[in-house]
C-alpha cells in the first residue's frame, strides 16, 4: 500500500509563488513514476507535469511551461511542484498521483490520469486576481 500527502496550498496573489510537496510512505519512491494533477470545480482533473522514477525526464502542460517545475527527492520520499508566476486560472485543487515504474513513461502516459495507481487527497491552490 502506498499513501501519499501533499502540501503546500494556500492563497497566494497573482503573480506569486507556492511550493507544493508531496510525502510517500509503504514504498520506496523510486519504484515510482509520478505526477502531478489539478481539477478546477465543475472542470475534469487535468494533467499538470509528471517525472519519470529517476528524475531524468520531466514533461509539462502547456500552460504551466516556463512557470512551473517538478522535481523529486527518491531518498526522501518527496516530490515537489514550485509555482511561479501563479494566474487566477491555476486556483484548483492539486494532486500528486503515482504509477508504479513498468514500460516507457513518456508525454502520453504521463498526462493520461487512468495510467495511475495511487493518489494523494489534494491540497487547495488559491490565486487572487
Amino acid at each position: 500500500q502506498v499513501q501519499l500527502v501533499e502540501s503546500g496550498g494556500g492563497l497566494v496573489q497573482a503573480g506569486g509563488s507556492l511550493r507544493l510537496s508531496c510525502a510517500g510512505s509503504g514504498r520506496p519512491f523510486i519504484i515510482f513514476h509520478m505526477g502531478w494533477f489539478r481539477q478546477a470545480p465543475g472542470k475534469e482533473r487535468e494533467f499538470v507535469a509528471g517525472i519519470q522514477y529517476n528524475g531524468e525526464n520531466t514533461y509539462y502542460a502547456d500552460p504551466v511551461k516556463g512557470r512551473f517545475t517538478i522535481s523529486r527527492d527518491n531518498a526522501a520520499n518527496m516530490m515537489y511542484l514550485q509555482m511561479n508566476s501563479l494566474k487566477p486560472e491555476d486556483t484548483a485543487m492539486y494532486y500528486c498521483a503515482a504509477v508504479i515504474m513498468s514500460g516507457f513513461y513518456g508525454p502520453s502516459r504521463a498526462q493520461n490520469r487512468d495510467e495511475y495507481d495511487y493518489w494523494g487527497q489534494g491540497t487547495q491552490v488559491t490565486v487572487s486576481s
